[in-house]
């Protein structure tokens, strides 16, 4: 059997992603292209419960552009998937239609559940070899999940509804935000992580995994990379004591202020505060001193589902 090309698009709160592949019967994905865009589709919803039309205008130009690069490339087979601002919104339908008539894209809402699953098959695909168990957790704009990974177990997956653009609109007012919004931050991701993992076991020799922007951001910033490199940021293990002390630089600037620091992505600038306070407060209340970074996750578990599901 030949290899496949195919593509995946993940319409997510902040970010907007494409992958498009080629799929082997076996082994690693063979990347033939990668694109990412903050659209910001979730501006809004936490309040409103509502998609913004120019919101889904933004959205609907980016797929109508990522279509011609999808026909561009020969792909065989496509699956568009949409996260927690669609999930939330009450118009959502109206994106999906807008979707289908102006791309021909149909796109699948993925539950929490569903969402963590896919992103644990992206993340496991690339993980070190002597890497068994895993807690992996995934920082996005409307939510933040974590998967519990063991061998040979179907994953258990939390959630809570902290992301990094629901933390700025609800509670990150401030421009750096103030002492007394960051403490309300720390005090609520704190209790939300408490109540929802305590449940959740926890085995020994558990490895602590992060993906997504926030994280993978915060580990170009580590390593103060003038272009994101993905070879350099996946799997690098990022230490507790270097996020606070960016979560620390973060804080002491304004928005502004924060363009151009090196490693961080343009037009992240308003939301990375919030995300560094996240990662910083669910280790420090995990009791994690280390997060193993990985630069796959979502996109790559949407074509591994996708190849796995069309097998013929």
């Amino acid at each position: 059997m030949m290899d496949r090309r195919l593509a995946g698009i993940d319409i997510g709160t902040l970010t907007c992603r494409l992958l498009i592949a080629d799929v082997p019967p076996s082994g690693p994905l063979k990347e033939i292209r990668s694109e990412r865009r903050i659209l910001r589709l979730g501006e809004g919803v936490d309040q409103s419960k509502r998609l913004k039309p120019e919101a889904m205008d933004r959205v609907l130009c980016c797929l109508r552009e990522w279509q011609g690069i999808i026909d561009d490339h020969h792909v065989q087979l496509r699956a568009v998937v949409a996260t927690s601002a669609v999930r939330d919104a009450q118009n959502r339908q109206e994106l999906l239609d807008r979707v289908k008539s102006e791309t021909g894209m149909n796109v699948e809402i993925l539950t929490g559940e569903e969402e963590a699953r896919r992103t644990m098959l992206g993340i496991r695909s690339g993980l070190p070899s002597n890497i068994s168990d895993v807690l992996a957790v995934d920082i996005g704009g409307g939510s933040t999940e974590f998967i519990l990974a063991r061998r040979a177990q179907a994953p258990i997956v939390r959630s809570i509804d902290i992301g990094v653009v629901r933390l700025s609109e609800r509670v990150l007012h401030g421009d750096p935000p103030t002492a007394a919004e960051i403490q309300q931050a720390r005090d609520w991701i704190q209790k939300e992580t408490l109540h929802t993992l305590r449940a959740l076991p926890r085995p020994e020799r558990l490895s602590f995994v992060g993906t997504a922007g926030t994280i993978t951001s915060l580990a170009a910033m580590a390593q103060r990379l003038p272009v994101y490199e993905p070879a350099r940021v996946h799997n690098y293990r990022l230490a507790l004591a270097t996020i606070v002390n960016l979560e620390q630089q973060l804080l002491s600037r304004s928005k502004t202020a924060r363009v151009g620091m090196p490693g961080l992505e343009h037009n992240r600038e308003d939301v990375i505060a919030a995300g560094a306070i996240i990662l910083r407060t669910v280790m420090e209340t995990l009791g994690e001193r280390e997060c193993l970074v990985s630069d796959l996750g979502l996109r790559e578990g949407v074509l591994i589902t996708l190849a796995d599901r069309t097998v013929s």
